[in-house]
């Protein structure tokens, strides 16, 4: 009676069949091997090549489940064969197979990437079948920890970034101006976009607001934000404002950029308390959305191009918008409105935020950007959800800061 030591790949209903590439030059080991296989189980496909050279391009077009690599080969000796194997794909479990008297090599193997060893002359079926199996086993469960070490790894670097995208705004004990934020994530957590935003409030009292979105996903736009947004915060506590601030935050995206296809859309904000009057530059940045219990309305200046279109070339005019006592702006990156809602053949845009912002009766800030959130997640959530990170930043008046 044969014995099935592969019970878990040939479980009812499947259909795979373990596929075994033998490396060996040596027809009389090859034929062992081959009977070995054939007193295990049926359900495994065994191949055979002479040479590294032609295990190589099997490796390039097809992955077997294991390689059992002889060490002495017309192009290859030694740990060298083992070496070669693995640059050649290192996803693919191997185990060596050494003469009677190297069984140091086995062990040399193992310490230098192979699963398993086996010695020729001392193998039996059951033997063999057992130490493939568990080849596979341990190589599965080496990518499966390496995965995971990877995603912990990618979900501490994007808190970090996610930490220099976002701050605690910087504003005094006596600030004139509340301030709410919120982030979320798109649905593919693993990769964090470029969506930043800051508030400082300088001693003069004026207090200074970005919210900027750097185009594309991942680390490099992530770490594009973070840097736009530490220089952004720089110039404003060394008094540079204005057009200047963004000329500059320009030349800063222009020589962190990865290539030359990226840009940054943005719209900075100079409040003036005392005034009760917002000054409002805008770099291809979205509108924004001004919020009353009495009303919610939609603002969009004119601007320039985003940051990185035009280099050296933009301008940015500022524009005046007054703003109630009872009133809020609210800022925002574009996917907030740019997600598939419905059966996904639309999208929200614009204008059907501002309706689904209408439909609330929330009338604290807090309260409303996060109704507005869960409208626009509930409204997209048949089309998969948010696709893109969501920065959100609105900014009122504090009632006893007012002058």
């Amino acid at each position: 009676m044969k014995a099935d030591l592969f019970p878990d790949e040939t479980a009812p209903g499947s259909r795979r069949r373990l596929h075994i590439l033998l490396v060996e030059d040596d027809p009389g080991d090859a034929v062992l091997v081959e009977e070995m296989v054939a007193d295990l189980t049926p359900r495994l496909r065994l191949d055979c090549v002479r040479t590294l050279a032609e295990a190589g391009e099997r490796l390039r077009t097809e992955v077997p489940d294991c390689v059992l690599l002889d060490l002495h080969l017309p192009d290859a000796s030694g740990l060298e064969a083992l070496a070669r194997i693995r640059a050649d794909n290192d996803q693919v479990a191997v185990v060596v197979m050494t003469g009677l008297d190297q069984e140091h090599t086995g062990l040399a193997a193992l310490a230098s990437g192979a699963q398993d060893y086996l010695v020729k002359g001392r193998v039996e079926a059951e033997l063999f079948g057992r130490a493939v199996r568990y080849a596979i086993q341990r190589k599965q469960a080496e990518r499966t920890s390496a995965a995971l070490q990877a995603s912990q790894m990618r979900a501490q670097e994007n808190a970090r970034l996610e930490r220099g995208l976002l701050p605690t705004p910087l504003l005094g004990a006596d600030h004139a101006v509340e301030v709410v934020s919120r982030y979320r994530p798109g649905r593919d957590h693993s990769l964090l976009g470029g969506d930043f935003y800051d508030v400082v409030q300088a001693p003069d009292g004026l207090v200074h607001a970005i919210i900027g979105d750097v185009s594309g996903h991942g680390p490099d736009a992530a770490a594009t934000g973070v840097a736009l947004r530490l220089a952004w915060r720089t110039l404003v506590l060394s008094g540079v404002t204005g057009a200047r601030q963004l000329d500059l935050l320009e030349e800063v995206l222009v020589a962190e950029r990865a290539d030359e296809q990226t840009f940054a859309t943005a719209t900075s904000l100079l409040l003036d308390p005392a005034a009760a009057k917002v000054l409002v530059r805008r770099a291809g940045h979205p509108g924004m959305m001004r919020h009353s219990a009495r009303e919610v309305g939609w603002i969009e200046v004119p601007g320039g191009p985003a940051l990185g279109f035009v280099p050296g070339h933009a301008q940015w005019p500022a524009h005046e918008v007054s703003l109630d006592a009872d009133a809020g702006l609210m800022l925002f990156t574009d996917g907030l409105f740019e997600g598939r809602i419905g059966d996904g053949s639309e999208r929200l845009g614009e204008a059907g935020l501002l309706d689904a912002a209408r439909t609330l009766r929330a009338g604290q800030p807090e309260s409303f950007v996060d109704a507005v959130i869960a409208r626009v997640a509930e409204l997209s959530a048949a089309a998969g959800g948010l696709d893109d990170d969501v920065a959100v930043l609105y900014m009122r008046w504090r009632q006893t800061g007012r002058q």
